[in-house]
């Protein structure tokens, strides 16, 4: 590598497929979430959580590494932790954990305060980025909400709170993929 090239500057862009992964799992679950499947079928959900929202982002987060990004290796190293963990929560633990403890609510509302951090470095990335980290904030308060409450409507709203980030991240993802194929922004994302 020539001193003049940066780093990473040789690998392909990960954030599309971090992207990707991550829409692709939260629709799926934000489905169950929302109430439009009946939960007896949510298993579905772990194959998913554990290679593509898992695995997936997580090799993309230690690609983003690579290439020096530290926003995006944070947000996809963290978001792959994420899906790794909820597939052993649901797998190993949720029969373990009494009802009314508040452990899932917490769970989820320390994955808010996380959210709304990166929602700040967002900020000076892109207009589509800010709308994700926006949406997956509200999302994860909505459900820690419900999971507190126990409370089936709350967490109803955080699921199409869920499938409106889906999208989002899904959009995103696609403008990463196009500007990449075609050579130039097709799908547009905003200021950078």
């Amino acid at each position: 590598m020539s001193e003049s090239q940066s780093p990473g500057a040789h690998i392909a862009d990960p954030g599309p497929l971090g992207l990707a992964g991550f829409a692709l799992t939260t629709f799926v679950l934000s489905s169950f979430n929302a109430g439009l499947l009946n939960g007896a079928g949510e298993g579905v959900v772990l194959g998913l959580a554990l290679a593509y929202g898992g695995i997936g982002q997580l090799l993309a987060g230690m690609w983003e590494f690579k290439k020096g990004n530290t926003f995006g290796a944070t947000a996809f190293s963290s978001y792959g932790a994420f899906w790794i963990s909820f597939w052993w929560l649901v797998e190993h633990n949720v029969g373990d954990i009494p009802s009314g403890s508040g452990a899932v609510g917490l769970y989820l509302l320390a994955w808010g305060i996380f959210t709304a951090y990166m929602t700040v470095g967002a900020l000076k990335l892109n207009n589509a980025l800010v709308v994700v980290f926006v949406l997956l904030t509200l999302t994860f308060l909505v459900l820690s909400w419900g999971a507190y409450a126990g409370n089936d409507s709350i967490t109803h709203i955080g699921g199409y709170l869920g499938l409106a980030t889906a999208f989002a991240a899904w959009y995103t993802s696609l403008a990463g993929v196009t500007a990449f194929t075609h050579g130039k922004p097709v799908v547009p994302i905003g200021p950078r």
